[in-house]
């Protein structure tokens, strides 16, 4: 159930935002093994006028940018699933954003499975129920 916030540098255009939704919901399903049936994915666009990297704009420098905040359950995923995530996501956005500045970021956010959850359960509730109904 992560909650994925990408920010893309540009003008709003909805073609981009599905692409690149699809993109991290499928990169997430298959390397962090999260649920797609349970990911969300909000696309928000900043004009590359008010986005700067070492001082400059991306329209001075002729360049795009994005950045990505995946919430996920804390302990659900190694260090290499992790890298492998970064590396992979990086690589689909180059493919899809013109002139890629290598200043984009990505930060997988593991938060405590007690403190998040969607529908107003926690994850931990959950976890829990699944275990007692296993028994």
């Amino acid at each position: 159930m992560p909650l994925l916030d990408v920010k893309l540098s540009g003008t709003p255009d909805a073609a981009l935002a599905a692409t690149v939704a699809a993109t991290l919901a499928d990169l997430t399903a298959r390397i962090l093994r999260k649920d797609p049936s349970v990911t969300a994915v909000a696309v928000s666009f900043v004009p590359r006028e008010q986005w700067f990297v070492g001082g400059a704009s991306l329209a001075a420098k002729n360049a795009s940018s994005f950045a990505l905040d995946i919430q996920v359950v804390d302990g659900t995923n190694t260090k290499d699933e992790k890298a492998a995530y970064l590396e992979a996501v990086f690589a689909a956005m180059a493919g899809l954003l013109p002139e890629l500045d290598p200043e984009s970021y990505i930060l997988v956010r593991e938060v405590k499975a007690d403190a998040y959850g969607y529908g107003g359960r926690t994850q931990e509730s959950r976890y829990v129920e699944k275990k007692l109904k296993a028994a």
